[in-house]
């Protein structure tokens, strides 16, 4: 199961919308991130609006069929998210070099606890709105998910989670701040670009 899910989480969305809709290869342009922000600076907002919603859903996909199979074991879908949030941030596809883990990790959390999701996705919003750094937000999101899955749990009403999910949770959590290591120096020495729509070739790391 874990190998479906890490397969699923693998298939690299952003690079085959960009090759597809004639960018070439999404890699040599921009950041040469596979997400969602390089795509839509790479090939305009609606592709990377697409991006972002194929790449969470294959998150949450992976999730759900390891809750239909397992019989609805938690155990097994948090294996499967961090298989499929792994799948995306190293597919084999692309020589194991893969995007920031954002919207998959979203979409593999979906499943197993959406208030918190919902919760980190305000986060997110936040962070972007009065700072203008989509990365400052991804990390800001990340960091606060372990903390909102352990206090809106969805399963258990007023009682920690299993330990298997906040194990889980934290262990997504440093994989998508560490794929982040560029963006965090950046942001320390202030050469970090601030987030836009604007459809540019050139543009900055992100």
């Amino acid at each position: 199961m874990p190998l479906i899910a890490y397969l699923l989480g693998s298939i690299p969305f952003g690079y085959l919308i960009v090759r597809w809709s004639g960018g070439g290869d999404v890699r040599r342009h921009g950041s040469g991130n596979i997400g969602a922000t390089n795509v839509a600076r790479v090939r305009g907002k609606f592709l990377g609006l697409l991006t972002l919603l194929l790449d969470g859903a294959k998150g949450y996909a992976a999730v759900r069929l390891a809750e239909s199979v397992a019989g609805g074991s938690v155990r097994w879908m948090m294996l499967a998210a961090l298989a499929a949030l792994i799948g995306h941030l190293f597919p084999v596809w692309l020589r194991f070099r893969g995007g920031r883990g954002v919207a998959t990790g979203a979409g593999v959390f979906i499943p197993i606890c959406w208030q918190a999701v919902v919760a980190s996705v305000v986060v997110w919003l936040l962070v972007v709105i009065f700072w203008r750094y989509i990365s400052l937000g991804s990390l800001s999101a990340a960091a606060s998910l372990p903390l909102l899955v352990y206090l809106l749990y969805a399963h258990a009403p007023g009682l920690a989670p299993p330990l298997i999910v906040s194990a889980g949770t934290s262990a997504a959590m440093v994989l998508v701040i560490w794929r982040h290591r560029p963006n965090i120096i950046r942001l320390l020495n202030g050469t970090e670009p601030r987030f836009t729509f604007r459809r540019d070739r050139q543009s900055g790391p992100a």
